[in-house]
């Protein structure tokens, strides 16, 4: 087992997982919340949760479900993960317009990245094993005909226009078409075949998706006249109201090639103070008891962002490993004077750099042609007061010599920190 997951527990103040979710603020919306508090305090059960590989990576709405799944694995129970090699190929409708299909390879690409992504945050061995499952493997060998009699005879479309990702494609000028509204169908199926293959009881998703949740507990109480359960988490977003995650329509990725450690690490420690105890309680296995220590700092002394640094190193470290969280640490330090920029290797400069304004300059640029390039100055005059000043830095050293040129000042890699005052850097790289 990774160490990653050896080190997480399940808070014991809690009498239950149920209770602890619900503490957590993981349970938006759910089935019969009493059957649900007595089915997971009782013997183990088996869950499901899905994700559609509808990018090369997972993101942190992802890693929600998938922090949700690790709880319910340690408190006993067994999880499925399922990835959508079918449901990718369709796409889960938007609320403003047609998804693009993606070629059958590139999904099919995606479902190998995501299964390994997945493997991470859930144990493969012990008294209750993940098992990873892939919904092409039921859907692909259906007949048309055989969808449409065994499965779609339990469909009422009037449920289904009902939906909310329905209804709103509906109200909306570009419409949906039949293969994304089918969709809810082939969620719905995955629940039946999972409970007649695995005795599946339990599905977990984001309560945007609740309508499709639903549509397979509707699905298995017509088709087998039993009842299963659905947890749906919320959505999670800022105080302010804006989307969690998203920066100018960028996703966070779990992925280091998409999102690099470094910027990962400098997400989460610029959580403002009102989110930070939520996003503890979600993202962390950190117990109650200390939470509710950082909640007191971050009332009384707000200005350390113990609670940030905490909620930085314990997320990144789950999701990048202690390494890299270690190394954006130094980084972010060093980039500000209280560490060593040359003791730092050239993939975690070049991190770090991919946050900053960077330009990229002939050796023989002088420095004071370097800073208004990079943005630090507005003119060579400028720069030229500026070092004189003694405000400029060159990899935290203090520049003097107005005739230098940047080729006398590179770090590993021809990188370049420069810094006018305590806190305005750029980068520069040779090029």
């Amino acid at each position: 087992m990774p160490v990653a997951l050896a080190a997480q527990i399940n808070d014991p103040t809690f009498d239950s997982v149920w209770e602890e979710l619900k503490w957590r603020g993981l349970v938006h919306v759910s089935t019969d919340e009493t059957e649900l508090g007595a089915l997971l305090a009782g013997d183990p059960i088996t869950f499901y949760c899905g994700f559609d590989p509808t990018a090369p990576s997972l993101h942190l709405g992802n890693l929600v479900q998938l922090l949700t799944m690790r709880r319910l694995q340690l408190a006993g129970h067994h999880p499925l993960a399922l990835v959508g090699g079918s449901t990718g190929l369709i796409g889960d409708p938007r609320p403003t317009a047609e998804r693009t299909l993606t070629a059958r390879e590139t999904v099919a690409e995606w479902v190998g990245y995501l299964q390994t992504q997945i493997s991470r945050f859930l144990s493969f061995e012990g008294e209750s094993p993940a098992r990873l499952v892939n919904n092409l493997d039921w859907t692909a060998p259906l007949s048309a005909i055989d969808f449409l009699r065994d499965i779609g005879k339990y469909f009422r479309v009037g449920t289904m226009l009902k939906k909310d990702a329905v209804s709103a494609r509906l109200n909306s000028d570009a419409g949906i078409s039949y293969t994304e509204f089918s969709y809810q169908i082939l969620q719905g199926l995955d629940y039946l075949e999972l409970y007649r293959t695995y005795g599946c009881v339990l599905q977990t998703g984001g309560s945007d998706q609740w309508g499709n949740l639903t549509s397979g507990t509707d699905l298995i109480r017509r088709a087998e006249q039993t009842s299963v359960h659905a947890i749906g988490t919320p959505l999670i977003t800022n105080s302010d109201g804006t989307k969690f995650g998203k920066s100018e329509g960028n996703a966070v990725w779990l992925d280091d090639q998409l999102t690099s450690p470094y910027a990962f690490y400098q997400f989460w420690l610029n959580t403002d103070d009102a989110d930070v105890i939520e996003r503890l309680k979600i993202f962390t296995f950190l117990s109650r008891e200390e939470l509710e220590r950082l909640e007191s700092v971050v009332a009384s002394e707000p200005f350390r962002r113990e609670a940030q640094r905490s909620l930085a190193y314990e997320v990144t470290t789950l999701v990048h490993g202690s390494r890299a969280t270690d190394a954006a640490i130094a980084a972010s330090a060093a980039l500000f004077g209280q560490g060593d920029l040359a003791g730092l290797d050239e993939s975690t400069l070049r991190q770090a750099l991919g946050e900053l304004p960077t330009a990229t300059l002939p050796g023989d640029t002088p420095v004071l042609q370097a800073l208004v390039d990079s943005g630090l100055c507005g003119s060579v005059g400028e720069a030229r007061r500026a070092l004189a000043q003694g405000g400029v830095y060159a990899n935290n050293i203090k520049l003097t010599d107005s005739a230098a040129t940047v080729d006398s000042l590179t770090l590993a890699g021809g990188i370049i920190v420069l810094r006018r005052g305590k806190k305005t850097l750029a980068g520069v790289l040779i090029g």
